[in-house]
């Protein structure tokens, strides 16, 4: 790994870090170590270091903020890369926005907002990047990122670069094709918005932020909703429901302010919280019938 670690900082990547800990990068604050976390700047860096990693077969994975993901304790073999500054970026043209793929999805629905543009005030509360948005197709409050997305450049893990419409994204309920079939990192992503109030639409985001804050606990690390909600029903009623508010596994807790959210009350670790996801599964498939599935990925080993 020490050849691949020297190569890596050849193409110019400043932040190549060995047996850095997925713990400082995850907003759940848990996880193993990376044998590798590399940071690249520009396209010319992220292209040189894909193709380093292809030619060696090194698997890699990209994590973006760090949100909606669980990392095991055991962390994660060969390269993690982390989209920086030349990826954080947004350009506005009349109704048409173009973010790089390390853009803040909040700052994105601000900046938007503020500009009156209508269509992204539900990923005002998604504490992710654009990039990590595009892939899972995320989504809040009765919409998502495929209603409004045009296109997204990805560079392809042979190191080629393309252009994917939303159509070629296959898009479907927090997934797309780059979860699959397709190995890729989002760099940047085009999105098609109407012009609306601007009052009105910086209103509806301070509603959606004061509804956050009265139902979810943003005051401790945690990854959002843990899992889909099922056909015709919420994961939070369900959890909630099954007098599961409240319980807890180490420091891994499930909120007993949403039923959806589990928390790091400080020194879980990725065991507790997957074994805390597991007894809840166990528990609503028991008692309800219904089979939840994690929004959130687990990746790594134990």
């Amino acid at each position: 790994m020490q050849t691949i670690i020297e190569e890596l900082a050849s193409c110019g990547i400043k932040e190549v870090r060995a047996n850095e800990p997925l713990s400082r990068h995850t907003t759940w604050k848990v996880g193993g170590p990376a044998d590798v976390l590399i940071c690249p700047t520009s396209r010319k860096e992220l292209e040189e270091a894909m193709k380093i990693m292809y030619k060696h077969q090194i698997p890699w994975r990209a994590i973006g903020r760090g949100s909606n993901l669980l990392v095991r304790d055991g962390g994660i073999r060969g390269v993690v890369i982390k989209l920086d500054d030349g990826f954080d970026y947004l350009k506005i043209d009349g109704t048409k926005v173009t973010a790089g793929g390390g853009y803040s999805t909040i700052l994105l629905a601000t900046k938007t907002a503020k500009q009156g543009l209508t269509g992204l005030e539900f990923a005002g509360g998604i504490p992710g990047n654009v990039g990590g948005a595009v892939y899972m197709n995320a989504g809040a409050h009765g919409s998502e990122i495929s209603r409004v997305l045009v296109s997204a450049e990805v560079l392809l893990d042979s190191g080629e670069w393309v252009t994917l419409s939303n159509k070629e994204l296959k898009f479907k309920y927090r997934t797309s094709i780059l979860q699959n079939k397709l190995r890729g990192i989002v760099t940047e992503a085009t999105f098609q918005l109407k012009e609306g109030d601007e009052k009105e639409i910086v209103a509806a985001l301070a509603n959606f932020k004061d509804r956050r804050r009265q139902t979810q606990p943003l005051q401790f690390p945690c990854a959002g909703s843990v899992f889909r909600n099922p056909p015709g029903d919420y994961a939070g009623r369900l959890i909630q429901d099954a007098g599961l508010k409240g319980f807890r596994i180490g420091d891994a807790e499930v909120s007993t302010l949403h039923g959806n959210f589990i928390i790091n009350r400080g020194q879980a670790t990725a065991s507790d919280v997957l074994s805390l996801i597991q007894h809840i599964m166990k528990t609503i498939e028991e008692k309800y019938e219904v089979k939840l599935v994690p929004e959130v990925q687990v990746i790594g080993e134990e």
